[in-house]
């Protein structure tokens, strides 16, 4: 996205769960380098603001999993709030003009009841180290923000779907049960008593969080923004409609819910829609539907 609109471009990634064969296509246009290397070493990060002098930062480097920071909180404190600080100590040294942080409209969710839907000013349920790191990272960049003289945005993503996905993490049950099913094997739902169909979230499509991300950086929002479709579906109602648009039928077994799991997740995004003129367009059958198109493209 940022090529095609003109940006010179410095991406910085440690290859723990990204794959360089995704960057095949511009991995040698003129105006994008990239660096294998981690946010954490801070070494490494001055020499980049040094050399490329970046005006506008869009940090996705995270560890991502809810699961996983529960079983090993130090390292999700580790990734999300030291490996930030690096990149906000590289700022007080090479000031910017935009930042774009990405945070958790799931693991930010307030406790949802009834009909209604988490909004930016609700309290969240902080119920997991990564809610924690992530919500303590949305209040550092807006303290450095108000001192050093920087525009940002927040974007709190619901669940991201869509090619090239990695399949873990909570973003990864849709890879994770294509991959099954396409593969012919069961998958594994948790599920609360009261709540056999699984937990519910919110998943929109990758191509309109590329769009949200444009947005960003052409007029900064100031403040935290929801991402997502303003949809509650319960996970096993994904399941199902991964079956019908591959056309499969392929069995799935029930288990205990995880540690650090919000039960219930749907996010209001009328914020992103008055301040940056943003909206989800796709919805999740034409989300799997292109994803399927896409599969078969690579074939």
């Amino acid at each position: 996205m940022y090529i095609a609109e003109g940006y010179n471009v410095v991406c910085v990634d440690n290859l723990v769960s990204g794959n360089l064969n995704n960057l095949s296509e511009i991995i040698k246009h003129p105006a994008f380098t990239f660096v294998q290397g981690d946010i954490r070493d801070r070494e490494l990060m001055m020499q980049i603001f040094q050399a490329y002098k970046p005006n506008e930062i869009n940090h996705h480097a995270a560890q991502k999993s809810v699961a996983y920071s529960v079983e090993n909180p130090s390292y999700d404190l580790d990734i999300n709030l030291v490996g930030l600080m690096t990149i906000l100590d590289c700022v007080k040294a090479h000031p910017i003009e935009n930042f774009i942080y990405v945070s958790s409209g799931g693991a930010l969710s307030k406790k949802i009841e009834g009909n209604e839907k988490s909004s930016e000013t609700d309290t969240p349920q902080l119920i997991s180290p990564y809610a924690l790191t992530k919500f303590t990272g949305e209040k550092y960049i807006e303290m450095y923000a108000a001192q050093y003289g920087y525009d940002f945005t927040v974007v709190r993503y619901a669940n991201i779907y869509g090619p090239r996905q990695v399949p873990d993490g909570e973003c990864g049950v849709i890879p994770i049960f294509l991959n099954n099913i396409l593969a012919e094997k069961p998958s594994v739902l948790m599920t609360y008593p009261d709540m056999p169909n699984g937990c519910t979230r919110d998943y929109v499509y990758v191509g309109d969080v590329v769009e949200i991300n444009k947005l960003a950086s052409q007029k900064p929002a100031n403040t935290v923004v929801n991402v997502g479709t303003g949809e509650e579906i319960a996970i096993l109602d994904i399941y199902k409609e991964i079956l019908t648009v591959f056309e499969k039928d392929v069995a799935i077994f029930i288990e205990a819910p995880r540690a650090g799991d919000v039960r219930r997740s749907v996010l209001d995004a009328q914020r992103a829609e008055d301040l940056l003129g943003w909206k989800s367009k796709v919805t999740l059958h034409e989300g799997l539907t292109k994803l399927r198109a896409h599969l078969e493209v690579r074939k």
